[in-house]
């Protein structure tokens, strides 16, 4: 894939001030990358290729206007992505002005907006696919920064936001919490903030409550057509190669608890809370993962390129293992609708060797059917399609 190696600068005037539009080369190492999607296998009659290159991609927004693509990451970069017919057509710094901390999160609402979920910021972009390059401009602060979580509870870790809009014109947001296990003097504060669990607010900031709690680090949400959440949750570290289990749980209404840190995932309890009575109302997964994959992010497949049998079939991102000592994961998995059970649908990242060749993040379905998935150790993007044998 080349679009051009060098970066092209666009000049424009924001408020007075020269702002640049950074592209993002994309010819760097992507001769390799495409000699190791090669490796990658996928059940007869699908292919993969590189999409798009961007400096560590994590998560995905794609528009419905099909003008543009939103691109999270983890340090300080956001990008945006003007698509093409088979590649990207261009990929450029959204934004570069704004000052950005873990700008991970990024979702549409129906009428347009995106939303920008940092570690400790929102913020509201409208009509962002036509206005994005004079984003600083349009930017409107959601909940401004130190007011997502407290100051004293920013951390590095777990610290990677998720958000969607759900059917009721809401923004909920993914707050883990950033310890391996809570420690019992901070449940009653991050039960009242949402810290470890899900909120939810107006699109405007307004009317914020905790809508599910029990939850450690979900890095991936989606809803079904039925108005039920789904969201994966990253489970205890430290308690051997395999246990706990990880968790895919479904939420249908507000106020449920889902476990932790009395259970570490699945119905394995802590050490640390194992003498300690669980809530009665705990709600278990219904799908259990591979312990240690890291499952992040998480869609239900609604197009028409995928043969009958994927249709409302739940696709996910295995990020991988660091807390095992035979690696697993690196691959994007499927569930059938209506059934409980995982298998591989792309695989090969994980050569065996105890390394990754890439690391999947995040799955997003194009216009055409298509399926999109980041990998922030490559920077990359690619696009799985179908075509019957």
């Amino acid at each position: 894939m080349r679009i051009g190696a060098a970066a092209l600068l666009l000049f424009w005037t924001l408020g007075g001030v020269a702002a640049a539009a950074q592209s993002v080369a994309q010819d760097r190492h992507s001769a390799e990358i495409e000699s190791t999607l090669t490796r990658i296998k996928l059940p007869p009659g699908f292919s993969i290729a590189l999409y798009a290159l961007a400096p560590r991609a994590r998560t995905l927004a794609i528009g419905r206007e099909g003008k543009a693509i939103f691109v999270g990451a983890e340090e300080k970069d956001v990008y945006a992505i003007t698509p093409g017919q088979k590649t990207a057509a261009a990929v450029e710094r959204f934004a570069p002005s704004m000052p950005f901390s873990m700008p991970h999160g990024v979702c549409f609402s129906n009428g347009g907006a995106l939303f920008l979920v940092e570690r400790n910021r929102v913020t509201r972009f409208d009509d962002a696919e036509n206005t994005w390059r004079d984003a600083a401009a349009n930017a409107k602060i959601v909940v401004k920064s130190g007011d997502l979580v407290p100051r004293n509870e920013e951390s590095r870790g777990h610290s990677s936001r998720v958000c969607r809009i759900g059917p009721d014109d809401k923004l909920y947001i993914s707050l883990g919490q950033p310890h391996n296990v809570a420690p019992r003097d901070k449940l009653a504060l991050y039960e009242k903030t949402g810290i470890g669990g899900i909120i939810r607010m107006n699109l405007d900031g307004s009317q914020r409550e905790v809508f599910a709690t029990g939850i450690r680090n979900s890095v991936g949400m989606a809803f079904d057509t039925d108005g039920s959440l789904w969201f994966t949750d990253n489970q205890v570290d430290s308690m051997g190669d395999d246990r706990p289990p990880g968790e895919i749980n479904r939420a249908d209404r507000a106020g449920l608890n889902f476990g932790f840190p009395w259970y570490g995932g699945g119905h394995v309890r802590t050490n640390e809370y194992a003498r300690a009575e669980p809530p009665k109302d705990v709600v278990f997964p219904v799908v259990e993962t591979a312990p240690h994959a890291a499952d992040l992010g998480v869609m239900f497949y609604r197009g028409d390129m995928f043969p009958k049998e994927y249709k409302g079939a739940m696709f996910y991102a295995q990020h991988g293992s660091w807390d095992r000592s035979v690696p697993i994961g690196a691959r994007v998995m499927v569930t059938r609708a209506g059934t409980t059970a995982s298998t591989p649908f792309a695989e090969g990242w994980n050569d065996g060797s105890g390394s990754y060749l890439g690391r999947p993040v995040d799955v997003a379905e194009l216009a055409d059917g298509s399926l999109l998935v980041t990998d922030d150790q490559n920077g990359a993007i690619y696009r799985i399609t179908y075509q019957a044998p």
